[in-house]
């Protein structure tokens, strides 16, 4: 049996979760939802060995020591780790794992480092799924079952029927306004596009060359001068620097013809914002999500979570207090996704 290796992209910096997420531990790196970091739960979520190959790692320069500390805390320690020299989005970073894989037949499930998934064998169900496809070279995208009219993400229109509750990709809608959100959920047809995808190496890198060549070269030449130091891989950064910055559903997904989508409901969180970790959070009877050194009296609804100094709340409702380092933000809930203007 074909096992999957898992690409783990973690370059994302995570500045909607400040001041808890920083440039030099980004979200990905935090422990927001357990005791393991949002990168080891991914990397842990497809390395059950009789399914899945040793991971790729594509991430930035800047963290390679946080990688391998993380990955050795849960006993990975044959990965392959690709250091961005800088960030050119999702495109070329996949582009990069798809040539680390050497083999053009692996198959490759990408996933972002810093998404939860509540219930894994509901990912792994929709994984068995879409490794079906993909070994017959489509590209598969995971179609998140939508929970409301959100307006911040990328939907999927599901068209024609192709085997087991998988469809073919009938269009891409990106970020709709709430209007067209709601139509779409009320025809149940569309799902939220998680930035998860399976498919084989090749045929990834034979879309690139049709659809994104310019990305595909510079990724090719950066890899053709990179260096290596066990299991860090180095592409040239004059080579990289040069790619276009595009990301995968733009220069490939929105335009190849073999697309395909496996409908999952997984309890995903992209996990974008404070309100989101609010929704995902284990809450008391009073409706908090309190983590670290905090305690209430008559609180309501609130996300309190503290590194260090501790945080006492008295009769407020519905807010989100974080305090990290010597930085305190206090937010009303619905409003956390200001948060990046101040990081």
């Amino acid at each position: 049996m074909t096992k999957i290796t898992p690409v783990v992209l973690s370059g994302g910096s995570g500045t909607r979760l400040w001041p808890l997420s920083t440039p030099t531990r980004p979200k990905q790196f935090l422990p927001l939802t357990g005791s393991l970091t949002m990168f080891q739960l991914t990397v842990m979520r497809a390395s059950d060995p009789s399914l899945y190959e040793s991971p790729i790692i594509v991430a930035s320069e800047a963290h390679a020591e946080l990688i391998v500390a993380q990955l050795a805390e849960i006993g990975v320690t044959d990965a392959t780790i690709v250091l961005e020299p800088c960030a050119r989005n999702t495109a070329p970073a996949i582009a990069l794992a798809a040539l680390a894989a050497s083999n053009p037949e692996a198959l490759l499930l990408v996933m972002p480092s810093d998404h939860a998934i509540l219930d894994l064998d509901a990912f792994q169900q929709a994984t068995a799924l879409a490794k079906k496809l993909a070994e017959d070279d489509w590209l598969v995208t995971f179609g998140i079952a939508p929970t409301g009219p959100e307006t911040g993400y990328g939907y999927i229109a599901a068209g024609p029927l192709l085997q087991d509750g998988c469809h073919a990709v009938a269009s891409f809608v990106e970020k709709p306004a709430r209007e067209l959100a709601e139509t779409m959920l009320a025809k149940g047809d569309h799902f939220w596009n998680g930035g998860i995808f399976l498919f084989r190496a090749g045929s990834f890198l034979d879309e690139m060359q049709l659809h994104a060549p310019e990305i595909l070269e510079a990724a090719m030449a950066s890899v053709e001068g990179c260096s290596r130091q066990g299991q860090l891989l180095r592409p040239d950064a004059a080579a990289f620097t040069a790619s276009p910055s595009d990301s995968i559903d733009y220069a490939v997904m929105e335009k190849a013809v073999r697309v395909a989508t496996v409908p999952v409901d997984m309890g995903w969180s992209d996990v974008g914002s404070w309100d989101a970790l609010k929704e995902i959070g284990l809450a008391d009877l009073s409706g908090n999500v309190l983590t670290g050194n905090v305690r209430q009296i008559e609180a309501q609804g609130n996300l309190i979570r503290s590194d260090g100094i501790r945080i006492s709340a008295i009769g407020v409702e519905n807010l989100i207090i974080v305090a990290a380092g010597n930085e305190v933000l206090i937010v009303p809930r619905g409003q956390s996704q200001k948060v990046k203007s101040l990081a």
